[in-house]
């Protein structure tokens, strides 16, 4: 398996959630789960994602989560998950 960890964290909006997961859903990204949190007006979201069958490579799925985020207001990160791992180790 082929795990991204995308981090979204902004000011919540109508549609965040939705604009992000139809994105994945059409280049065949697989979503392996997900929590969000809203703490008055901020929204923070993680999510790990499954890009095996993706059809396009990870560097185009982390550069379009980049444009989404700026296109709605927020920033949203893009990570391999070994990378985040060894990023947030003790």
């Amino acid at each position: 398996m082929n795990k991204v960890i995308i981090t979204v964290v902004g000011i919540d909006t109508v549609g965040i959630i939705a604009k992000i997961c139809t994105y994945l859903a059409e280049k065949h990204v697989n979503i392996l789960d997900i929590s969000q949190t809203i703490v008055q007006e901020y929204f923070n979201m993680m999510m790990i994602a499954d890009i095996d069958k993706a059809t396009v490579s990870f560097g185009e799925i982390a550069e379009e989560m980049n444009r989404i985020g700026e296109e709605i207001g927020v920033t949203i990160k893009c990570q391999r998950e070994e990378i985040f791992t060894r990023m947030h180790r003790i």
